[in-house]
């Protein structure tokens, strides 16, 4: 029913050294996954929920890992992830393009704090499902490439993101 974060982390070419940022990070789906795939870098967790990033402290310490940060943030806010500009090399977008209402701001935040040539993952449901949006919540592929194109990103290609998911990595213009 879910996407498999590690299936999908594995086509996102993720180097040990970088600096990710996972945007509406939830209980740590994606933020656990990627957390050893950077043991050089950092991994950022931001999320507008409190509980769950105390959720995601408990996984990284249950997981003995310590290269993540918990922040809490807004993502659709120029500047609410509280991340410096130009700093992440990777951004990590899982089912939540779907539950932000500006998403001209979210791609504006992400463009921001990517660095030159950075990449966003973004990841979201392809249909209705018993677990995901209804119907008319449901932001199909072909309109996140629109959003994300709109502000300048790259489509660089398709990844297989499950049965109910698409996944698209795209790339912000060398600046």
């Amino acid at each position: 029913m879910f996407a498999d974060p590690v299936k999908n982390l594995n086509q996102f070419a993720i180097e040990e050294d970088m600096v990710v940022a996972d945007l509406g990070a939830g209980t740590g789906f994606y933020t656990i996954a990627v957390a050893p795939l950077v043991p050089k870098g950092k991994v950022y967790a931001v999320e507008v929920i409190a509980d769950f990033l105390t959720t995601i402290r408990n996984k990284l310490k249950d997981a003995h890992l310590s290269n993540v940060e918990c922040i809490l943030g807004n993502v659709e806010k120029i500047n609410g992830t509280k991340l410096g500009s130009g700093i992440i090399d990777r951004v990590i977008a899982s089912n939540v393009l779907f539950q932000i209402e500006d998403k001209s701001q979210f791609t504006d935040e992400i463009k921001r704090i990517l660095k030159p040539a950075g990449k966003v993952l973004l990841i979201d449901w392809s249909d209705e499902s018993p677990l995901g949006p209804k119907t008319e919540h449901v932001v199909t592929e072909k309109r996140a490439r629109e959003i994300f194109e709109k502000k300048e990103f790259i489509f660089e290609r398709e990844i297989d993101a499950g049965e109910h998911h698409y996944g698209i990595i795209f790339r912000k213009i060398n600046e």
